[in-house]
Parts: C-alpha cells; structure tokens; sequence
C-alpha cells in the first residue's frame, strides 16, 4: 500500500502488478536490466526516488544492456509510424526542410557505421538544426567518449519519459 501523500501517477505505477510495471517501464527504455531493477525498488515515495533509481540503474548497464535499450530508439528525423511518444520527442524535425533532412539521414548512416548503433540524443526541446549539429559534432568522438554520452542522452530521456508515467491523468493529457 501506498503512502497518502505519495502522488496519485507515482501510486498508480507503484500498484501496478509487477509484469504490468515492467511493461510500461519497456516502453520508456527497452532495456529489461533498468526495468527489473525500477521494478524491485517498488513503491516509491516520491518521483525523485524513481529518478533516483533510474539514474543508478543507468549507470550500471553493461554493454548489452545500452545496446538493448538504444535499439529502443528509432534514428533522429524517422520516428516510428503510430508512436505518438516517438514522434513528440523528435518533433524539431517535423518541419525541417528536405535538405536538412537528408542530410541528418546521411548523418544518421554515418554515425551507425562509426558506432555500431543508433545516434542517441535527447531529442525534446531541440530543433533539427541542434540535432545535426550534435550528430556533426559527435561523429569525431572516440567510441568510449560516445559511450558515455549515450549513457547520459539515454538517461536524460528515461527521465523525461518517467516523469511522463508518473504525471497525474489530467497534466499527462494536457502535455503536447
């Protein structure tokens, strides 16, 4: 049982049965060591302690792990058809012009060939001239610098994604 005071989103996710909770934790990251892990620190408090967990459990994904969770993510500028979630962080290129959006294609392969997988960015909040410029930009890191900018982007996003879980009905469905 819940605490009274804890807020009604963060109870809603804390009652949840356990398979419930860690399909909904899927569809914020695909990895299932951060999941299974959010899920055995049930119930929170307080949405800063989900955040908190969040953030340790990020940090502690192997390789595998942040394979599993980017291959969650679809490329910058090709959302996934129906995935209103996917669409709405990635919306700085819904008007992008055509040039930029081939070029960030073009980005996107060469960064896949460089890294191995998907570029990762926070996409919410930035236009689709950010996005390229990041994607230019971290196309000359070392892969173990891309690592870690991943496993920062990657939890950046978690977080926005969980705040978004544990909002109350009304705000979840008032936010665009």
């Amino acid at each position: 049982m819940t605490s009274t005071s804890t807020p009604p989103g963060l109870a809603r996710f804390n009652e949840l049965e356990e398979h419930a909770a860690a399909a909904v934790l899927h569809e914020a990251c695909a990895s299932a060591a951060w999941g299974r892990r959010l899920v055995a620190g049930r119930p929170y408090a307080a949405a800063d302690d989900l955040y908190a967990a969040s953030d340790a459990a990020m940090a502690e994904l192997t390789e595998a792990d942040l394979a599993e969770a980017m291959a969650g993510h679809p490329p910058i500028g090709r959302p996934r058809p129906g995935d209103p979630t996917s669409a709405r962080e990635q919306r700085g290129m819904a008007g992008a012009s055509e040039d930029l959006r081939a070029e960030m294609l073009e980005l996107n392969l060469a960064y896949q060939e460089r890294f191995g997988h998907v570029f990762l960015i926070c996409a919410t909040g930035r236009t689709g001239a950010e996005m390229r410029d990041a994607a230019r930009e971290r196309l000359g890191n070392t892969p173990e610098r891309e690592r870690e900018i991943v496993r920062t982007e990657l939890g950046r996003i978690n977080l926005i994604r969980l705040a978004r879980l544990v909002a109350p009905v009304e705000e979840d469905r008032s936010r665009p």
